[in-house]
C-alpha cells in the first residue's frame, strides 16, 4: 500500500465537505509557502500559542517563523525550552495543551472526515480533544485516506517506522503507539481548522 500519494482534487474536495458536516473548517493550499501564509493570518498577536512535533510544520517553515518573531504571541514552544529544571518543563508543557491556539498536523484524515492521530506520550493529541481553545491542523494531502480503518492502519504501518527512526535520531530511543485521539465532531464549529496542503508532507 503506498500511503504517501497525492489523492484527486474530487477527493480532497469530498474530504473537505464531509469535514464541514463535523464542525469542522478546512481549506486548500497550493504548497508550503502558501500554507505559512494561511497559518500566520490565523494566529492574532498576543494569542497564546503552542504546537506539537511536527515535520510539517518543520517543511513549511513554521518553525522558524516562530523563532523569529517570538515577540508576537506568548509562544509555549520557546518557555519549554529555555526551562531547566524538569518538573518547571513538565508543568509547562501541560499548560500548553491549553493555548489559545494549538498548532499542529495529524497522522491521517479518512474522505469521511475522521482525523486520526496517534502519541507516545499524549503531549500532542491532548490538546486536540478539548485542551486548546484553537486548534490548527496543518496536513500534507498525502494523509487522506479511505476510510478510519485505513487511516489507523496507515498509522501503524507508514507513520510508526517512521516516527521511531525519526524518535532514535532525535532522541536515542524507540517510539510507539500510546494514545490515539480520534476526532469524528466537534462541537463549536470554529475550534478546529484543517489547512490542507496539496504536496506530500510530513508522515
Amino acid at each position: 500500500m503506498d500511503w504517501n500519494t497525492i489523492p484527486s482534487d474530487e477527493v480532497i474536495a469530498s474530504t473537505i465537505e464531509n469535514l464541514a458536516a463535523r464542525n469542522i473548517k478546512a481549506t486548500v493550499a497550493a504548497n508550503k509557502e502558501e500554507a505559512l501564509e494561511k497559518l500566520k493570518s490565523i494566529l492574532p498577536e498576543g494569542a497564546s500559542v503552542a504546537n506539537g512535533s511536527s515535520t510539517t510544520l518543520h517543511q513549511i517553515g513554521y518553525i522558524d517563523y516562530l523563532k523569529e518573531n517570538d515577540s508576537k504571541y506568548y509562544n509555549f514552544q520557546s518557555k519549554v525550552l529555555a526551562e531547566s529544571d524538569p518538573q518547571k518543563q513538565s508543568d509547562l508543557r501541560r499548560q500548553a495543551v491549553t493555548a489559545d491556539y494549538f498548532v499542529a498536523s495529524t497522522n491521517a484524515v479518512s474522505q469521511n472526515g475522521e482525523i486520526v492521530s496517534a502519541d507516545r506520550t499524549g503531549s500532542r493529541v491532548g490538546a486536540f480533544l478539548f485542551g486548546a481553545k484553537n486548534l490548527i491542523l496543518v496536513v500534507g494531502v498525502n494523509k487522506i485516506t479511505k476510510d478510519l480503518d485505513s487511516a489507523m492502519q496507515r498509522v501503524r504501518e507508514f507513520v510508526l517506522p517512521l516516527e521511531n527512526e525519526r524518535a532514535q535520531q532525535a532522541y536515542g530511543s524507540p517510539s510507539k503507539i500510546g494514545k490515539w485521539a480520534i476526532i469524528e465532531d466537534e462541537i463549536n464549529p470554529n475550534r478546529i481548522q484543517v489547512i490542507f496542503i496539496k504536496e506530500a508532507l510530513g508522515f
